[in-house]
């Protein structure tokens, strides 16, 4: 069964109410063991025209290699990205539907290592990231806890 993955109010990627934002939303497609999101790049996230910027593509990796964690989890599950190592395989096209998807790769209480994908249309691969996280520090919880009441799935 797919089930839709709460968004923040503010993130950059998944902020509702972020004007410059991506908005992006993620479905757990548990049978596959992976998190599935449908994006289209604007135009104005470019670095050559036509392309994707390179630092966009990290992010929407980033965003989504760590959300992985809520496949079969909780928002309390989410960490922070400790270390990122990004291969860019072919230019990644703004204005083209883009399937991103995550999965978890190894997992314990404290740490996790995820991996992420962008695919073009045919399905080649144009960038892949493997993530490692970690429980974020007390201060990031602090801050998070205010903004608790605003992650949440609304309907489309």
């Amino acid at each position: 069964m797919v089930e839709r993955q709460p968004s923040s109010r503010t993130c950059f990627l998944c902020g509702r109410d972020n004007p410059v934002g991506l908005k992006m939303v993620w479905d757990n497609h548990p049978e596959e063991g992976e998190i599935r999101c449908t994006i289209t790049v604007p135009e104005h996230f470019n670095g050559y025209p036509g392309i994707v910027h390179g630092g966009i593509v990290g992010a929407i990796l980033d965003e989504t290699a760590g959300r992985a964690v809520l496949l079969d989890g909780e928002p309390d599950d989410l960490m922070v990205t400790a270390k990122m190592e990004v291969t860019y395989r072919r230019p990644t096209p703004t204005g083209t539907p883009l399937l991103v998807v995550g999965r978890v790769v190894g997992r314990s209480e404290k740490r996790a290592e995820t991996q992420g994908e962008i695919r073009l249309p045919d399905g080649t691969v144009s960038a892949r990231a493997t993530v490692w996280l970690a429980r974020p520090p007390k201060g990031i919880l602090a801050d998070w806890e205010a903004e608790r009441q605003y992650f949440r799935v609304d309907s489309d």
